[in-house]
């Protein structure tokens, strides 16, 4: 389809009943930059409403089951129709649009929400921002931990559903890159002198010269080499590896892998991301005393001082100047515990109550997973048919809608700190909104209504 073309798509639009009327009000929430014009198609007289950048605009559709709205940019038009065999489903969300380039594409997602007896609609226009170069837009005054990077949990963990597998097989590293995550979890063990990823004691074949390849070539490449990588590093088989030897280990395929040390940012600090673009900066979770690496243990890159297991409150450490916050419960009894871990895992990007008082680096992570009720794919993407209240909502969709509540110009918040899902492609559309929280405007918002 061409950038001008129209794209007439089914929406799963709720319609509710009113006196024997369908009736309908949406709200239209414009992320882009220039003005977005709005209609509703069916009416003789279609009246365009202007939605400003960084504004929500309200519309009334009306009592036809057939309405349609109309999203008309610069370049591009877009008709949502009120039609498909979902329309009364009472909650949830979906990436409806996803076309054009980054100069002048959209993504289109709808949200649905229940307000006493009607179905709320709230569409939401974002500007659709290549993911796999999008930090090369973001200055570079900015610290790292003022922004908000997609994050993948045992990143590499392809294999051994439904206990140890993490992660879709048609996202490797590679794909995960090109998809916007930028801070990874790499677990590994030693297997014949040579790392390789692990989760616990399940091998995942990926050696780390692999993932050190695919890293370099990604942070050479004209299109992407502004970008940048945190890796986060942990020992899988510290019940038959000395710490010592696993350390050693890391330094000497690191200083002998693709990109050698020069790919490596290796200070205990958070850094401007001007200073590590085309680099990979260390988080070390994983023991040693420093022996052998530059500086010792300062030169092990980002190095935490603690890290209880599962601790459903979340811990605090610091890294130089800034205070790390961070939520990382995985052992949740059941799915049941899902809303419980979605509500601490979301509070952590947000500010304290206090504000910001320091710089503040927020790491949180949304997996979970415990036998045998609370299975890493169980957790992430939930079952059933949740928005027609026959199943369990996972933990991605949730976050998915927390993400599009806090986008949104009518809201002041705006989440940051690097998120960590599995299977982070469930529901499609999640990354992106990550990637947009880094570019929500500051602007006050406006409301029209039509």
């Amino acid at each position: 389809m061409s950038v001008a073309a129209k794209a007439e798509l089914s929406t799963e639009r709720d319609l509710e009943w009113s006196g024997g009327i369908l009736r309908s009000l949406d709200r239209v929430h414009n992320l882009t930059s220039g003005t977005i014009s709005i209609s509703s198609v069916h009416t003789q007289e279609p009246k365009d409403t202007p939605i400003l950048a960084s504004s929500v605009a309200s519309i009334a559709v009306g009592a036809r089951w057939k309405a349609k709205l109309r999203l008309q940019g610069d370049a591009r038009v877009c008709e949502l129709k009120a039609f498909g065999l979902a329309t009364r489903a009472l909650k949830g969300w979906s990436l409806l649009y996803d076309e054009g380039d980054e100069s002048n594409g959209w993504r289109v997602y709808l949200l649905r929400s229940k307000e006493g007896k009607f179905t709320k609609r709230d569409i939401f226009v974002l500007p659709r921002r290549d993911l796999s170069s999008f930090l090369k837009d973001i200055a570079d005054t900015k610290r790292l931990s003022e922004l908000c990077l997609p994050s993948t949990h045992d990143s590499l963990s392809l294999y051994g559903w439904p206990i140890s597998q993490c992660q879709s097989r048609d996202t490797p590293f590679s794909v995960q890159l090109q998809s916007g995550i930028r801070v990874f979890d790499i677990r590994m063990a030693v297997v014949d002198g040579r790392l390789v990823a692990h989760h616990g004691i399940m091998p995942e074949k990926t050696s780390f010269q692999n993932v050190l390849s695919i890293a370099h070539a990604f942070l050479t490449d004209q299109r992407t080499c502004k970008e940048t990588i945190v890796m986060s590093i942990k020992q899988e088989d510290f019940n038959t590896t000395p710490p010592s030897e696993f350390s050693k280990l890391v330094h000497d395929e690191i200083y002998g892998g693709a990109g050698g040390r020069d790919m490596w940012f290796l200070e205990d600090r958070i850094p401007q991301l001007g200073e590590v673009r085309g680099k990979v900066i260390m988080l070390s979770r994983f023991g040693g005393d420093g022996s052998g690496w530059e500086n010792g243990l300062e030169g092990m890159g980002i190095h935490p001082t603690a890290w209880p297991d599962s601790l459903k409150e979340g811990f605090q450490w610091t890294c130089k100047d800034t205070l790390v916050r961070t939520s990382d419960w995985y052992n949740i009894p059941s799915f049941f515990s899902i809303p419980d871990k979605v509500s601490l895992a979301t509070a952590v990007l947000l500010p304290p109550s206090t504000g910001y008082t320091q710089p503040t680096l927020n790491i949180s992570f949304f997996s979970a997973g415990s036998f045998p009720l609370a299975l890493p794919p169980v957790v992430a993407k939930g079952f059933g048919f949740p928005a027609w209240k026959l199943g369990v909502e996972g933990v991605n969709a949730r976050l998915g809608e927390w993400l599009l509540q806090n986008l949104s110009p009518s809201s002041s918040a705006t989440p940051r700190g690097w998120v960590f899902t599995d299977f982070f492609i469930t529901p499609s559309g999640v990354a992106p909104l990550l990637v947009e929280c880094n570019f929500k405007s500051a602007a006050p918002s406006s409301e029209k209504t039509q």
